[in-house]
């Protein structure tokens, strides 16, 4: 058994520092972060000195100067990274949601290093409306009269009933009070805007006449929410926006359509399932129509209003909507984005988001094969590796129960019973350390890697790691 290393065995940090390797680092990345670093690790030494745990070697200057340089190199990995999204989800909300197509990053590089006319109307010479950078193309691909941009959707829909039914009423279905990820309700959203809830019908069933009952002299708008989350099946009723509308105008009341993750394409075009858009909702007749920019859209996170001109014009005028607003990166990438919908024939090619949504099985199976041996040999000691079917899902409250044929690899740990629940752990850990992390998921005693958001250019960056895997 090998001698732990007394505490009067380690150096003070002055030598620590004094070391050629140390100085080396302390010009590269600067003397506090240094010396912060150096501290750290001889803190970490005592700490183990004291319960006579401290190997002799790992005080000599070798292993304290490679201690020091891992510390600095963690010290200075930026917190947001990029990663292998593994899951099977491709919109995933805790993963940055949709990836952007070249053409957006190219444009957020562009306005990043030089000034540019976010409020600034080049052709008059004065100041101009930041929403005129996207406004042309949301009326262009909607068909709506006018259009603005704030940062999320649930922004969208609080500044659109703060400023429309502040201290009035606002009528939705029962069945339609959503809850979006964490724990943002239509209800606290509502009343946070200052609006009073009118709840009618019931969870699974809701009529015209449930509206119509509820109108009063202090209704201020009716408020359609798309269930974008979750699908309520079996004995159901809701009522159809164009009724709603109906409805609403004959009251000389406004009608707004909350879509959630909307999409300006019909995504059936692709064999996906299809999900309503902002286009039929205002054909429909809806006044208002919100939905966000970083789920189906495909683009930046944002939060698209589009409808009446009257009515854009006064939710542009709330006072909040300068605190909701969004900055020169969101317009420039969003404007790149909506420019690819203008050719939908090459949209699946150039849009990731909807490339990864349709990608032939054959390939994602294809992609899992060319990984698989690189994979089995990084886990050869512990696991089982091989190929599995699976399904992925859109993610981001997107068509809730739709599933999309996948293929993964499955690590199957060999340690049975008591043990695999650790060793299973010990497997989702060392991928996600590793230099670019890769996130899967475990399910049915398996740490899985769903394929279908593996692009093939990026096989070469994910296996060239796989040799770092501590397991």
């Amino acid at each position: 058994m090998q001698q732990s290393t007394p505490l009067a065995a380690i150096p003070a940090v002055d030598r620590v520092l004094n070391l050629p390797a140390v100085q080396a680092m302390a010009a590269e990345y600067g003397r506090n972060p240094t010396l912060a670093a150096a501290r750290s690790v001889l803190h970490t030494l005592r700490g183990l000195a004291r319960v006579g745990a401290l190997p002799a070697d790992a005080v000599s200057e070798p292993r304290l100067a490679a201690q020091v340089q891992d510390a600095l190199e963690r010290a200075a990995r930026p917190c947001l990274r990029p990663l292998f999204n593994l899951t099977g989800t491709v919109l995933h909300t805790n993963l940055g949601r949709a990836p952007l197509p070249e053409e957006a990053v190219a444009r957020a590089v562009e306005v990043m290093r030089m000034p540019c006319n976010l409020e600034y109307d080049l052709s008059g010479g004065a100041r101009g409306d930041r929403d005129s950078l996207v406004e042309p193309l949301l009326k262009e691909l909607t068909g709506a009269e006018a259009a603005t941009v704030v940062n999320n959707n649930a922004a969208a829909v609080f500044l659109a009933l703060n400023t429309l039914g502040l201290r009035r009423e606002v009528i939705v279905s029962r069945g339609e009070l959503v809850e979006i990820g964490g724990a943002f309700r239509v209800p606290d959203i509502m009343a946070r805007a200052g609006c009073k809830l009118v709840e009618v019908g019931t969870t699974n069933r809701t009529h015209l006449h449930d509206f119509a009952n509820a109108i009063s002299d202090r209704t201020a708008l009716l408020l359609k929410v798309h269930t974008s989350n979750y699908a309520i099946q079996g004995f159901t009723a809701a009522v159809q926006e164009n009724e709603l509308a109906g409805l609403a105008h004959a009251h000389g009341l406004p009608f707004m359509v909350d879509l959630g993750s909307g999409t300006l394409v019909d995504l059936s075009r692709w064999g996906l399932p299809q999900e309503p858009t902002p286009q039929q909702s205002l054909a429909a007749g809806a006044d208002l129509v919100s939905f966000s920019g970083d789920k189906l859209l495909g683009g930046p996170q944002a939060g698209i209003i589009v409808g009446r001109r009257d009515l854009v014009a006064k939710i542009k005028k709330n006072p909040l909507k300068r605190a909701l607003r969004v900055d020169k990166l969101s317009y420039a990438t969003l404007e790149a984005v909506l420019r690819l919908y203008r050719d939908p024939d090459r949209l699946a090619e150039r849009l990731p988001a909807l490339r990864l949504l349709t990608r032939p099985a054959a390939e994602i199976e294809a992609t899992a094969q060319a990984i698989l041996p690189a994979v089995r040999a990084a886990c050869a000691a512990i696991a089982e590796v091989a190929i599995a079917p699976c399904h992925s899902q859109i993610g981001s409250g997107s068509l809730p129960i739709d599933r999309l044929t996948s293929a993964g690899i499955a690590i199957t740990p060999r340690v049975k019973g008591k043990g695999e629940g650790s060793a299973l752990k010990k497997i989702e850990q060392a991928f996600r350390e590793l230099p670019m992390p890769v996130i899967g998921r475990v399910a049915e005693g398996a740490f899985r890697l769903d394929m279908r958001c593996l692009e093939n250019n990026d096989i070469g960056s994910f296996t060239a790691q796989l040799p770092q895997l501590r397991l």
